[in-house]
């Protein structure tokens, strides 16, 4: 089975970060029908996304994001197109995320929190 690997540095510091991760979810969501959990930690968080054919995370730090995907096999002949959409989500969510004013640091939560119906 083919695997995405995306890795991205970025200066957003986690609360940015947070708020750039779900908006991806947010998006894979409503735009692939992908059912994602985000697990928040103290140092940073975690997006679990599934769907038919599709599972993954998403680790995300204060300074960087790491995405790990596994297509299933009829999925597996468009990683190539599905990853280069992926890069192209995410770079526009860290650009966004950078021109975003800065705020005071919210305390982080160690709790799971599932999104969508799932």
């Amino acid at each position: 089975m083919p695997d995405i690997h995306i890795h991205r540095e970025h200066q957003l510091g986690l609360s940015h970060a947070r708020k750039a991760a779900r908006a991806w979810a947010d998006q894979a969501e409503q735009k692939f029908d992908m059912a994602c959990t985000v697990i928040e930690g103290s140092t940073g968080d975690t997006v679990e996304f599934t769907r038919s054919g599709v599972k993954g995370h998403l680790v995300v730090a204060a300074d960087h994001f790491e995405l790990r995907a596994r297509l299933g096999f009829l999925l597996g002949a468009f990683s190539k197109t599905i990853e280069a959409e992926i890069e192209k989500t995410l770079d526009q969510l860290l650009e966004a995320g950078a021109k975003a004013p800065s705020r005071s640091k919210s305390t982080p939560r160690k709790r799971a929190t599932p999104r969508g119906g799932a």
